[in-house]
């Protein structure tokens, strides 16, 4: 087992995927929970002028949001680690290679 140590981690790049990442995952919920509203709100016959925009728009804007905070979050996290890291030599990780493992294949 090779013993590895993460030191640093790229702030920009890392919150750039977990931005798109959290965009992504956003979309799993959005869309289920759009549709049923849609249906929910059509059921009820909804006839307060201006609503359905509003809750499409909010729908719409819903993931752009998570993104957004995703990104700063991690970003955050990410300078956070770098500094704690510093101290402490940062998060150790043991590694090992599949070819180097009897019990595979």
């Amino acid at each position: 087992m090779n013993k590895k140590r993460v030191k640093r981690i790229g702030v920009a790049q890392t919150s750039l995927v977990a931005g798109i990442v959290m965009f992504f995952i956003s979309l799993i919920f959005v869309i289920p929970v759009g549709l049923f509203m849609g249906v929910v709100g059509a059921a009820k016959g909804a006839q307060m002028p201006g609503l359905p925009f509003t809750g499409v728009a909010f729908l719409i804007f819903i993931p752009f949001l998570y993104a957004i905070m995703g990104f700063i979050t991690t970003a955050i996290s990410c300078l956070v680690y770098n500094m704690v890291a510093k101290w402490t030599g940062g998060v150790e990780i043991e590694i090992e290679l599949a070819d180097n493992n009897p019990n595979a294949g």
